[in-house]
C-alpha cells in the first residue's frame, strides 16, 4: 500500500557528528534546524575525487538520517570515471552530471526533496575544512560553496583576471 498520505519525517544528522571532522575522511554535516533557509544545506569531506570510492560511504551516511537518496548531481569534471548510476546498500542511485562546479554536490531524497552540500576539496587542511564545513551549515548562511571554499583557505583560488 503506498505511503503516499503518510507525514514525511525529516531526520537530521546528530550533533556529535560534527566534531568528527579528520583529515582524509568523508565527513557529512547537515544543518540541525528544520527551517532549510541557508542556500547550503551541509558539507561533505570526501577523501579523493574517485566518485565509485566516495560516494557509497556518503549515501550510507545519508540514508540512515534522511531516507533513501534516489539521485546524486555532480559536475562531471570534477570526478573520476562518473557514473550514470551506483547500486549503494541494495538500492540504485541514479548520478547526473551538471554543471554545479567542483564545490557542490546536489542530493535528492524522493520526488523533489532536494539537499545542496558543499564538497571539501580532498587536499584541504583540516582547519580549512572545519571552517568551511562551520560555514556551510550555518542556519542564515548566504554565502555560495565557491567563495565558502575561497574565503576559509581550502586551496580553492578565485579566477585570475
Amino acid at each position: 500500500m503506498p505511503e503516499s498520505g503518510s507525514p514525511r519525517v525529516t531526520r537530521l544528522l546528530p550533533d556529535t557528528v560534527h566534531q568528527a571532522v579528520q583529515p582524509g575522511t568523508a565527513v557529512v554535516r547537515l544543518e540541525t534546524t528544520h527551517d532549510r533557509r541557508g542556500v547550503l544545506d551541509g558539507a561533505w569531506w570526501p577523501r579523493s575525487r574517485d566518485i565509485a570510492a566516495e560516494l557509497p560511504a556518503l549515501i550510507t551516511a545519508l540514508t540512515e538520517h534522511l531516507g533513501p537518496v534516489t539521485r546524486v548531481g555532480l559536475d562531471a569534471g570534477a570526478w573520476e570515471g562518473l557514473p550514470t548510476r551506483l547500486v549503494i546498500d541494495d538500492r540504485v542511485v541514479h548520478i547526473d552530471s551538471f554543471p554545479v562546479g567542483d564545490d557542490t554536490v546536489l542530493i535528492t531524497r524522493g520526488d523533489q526533496d532536494h539537499f545542496s552540500l558543499l564538497v571539501v576539496p580532498p587536499h584541504a587542511r583540516p582547519d580549512a575544512a572545519r571552517a568551511a564545513m562551520a560555514e556551510a551549515v550555518r542556519a542564515d548562511n548566504v554565502t555560495r560553496a565557491e567563495q565558502i571554499l575561497i574565503d576559509t583557505g581550502t586551496g580553492r583560488a578565485a579566477p585570475e583576471t
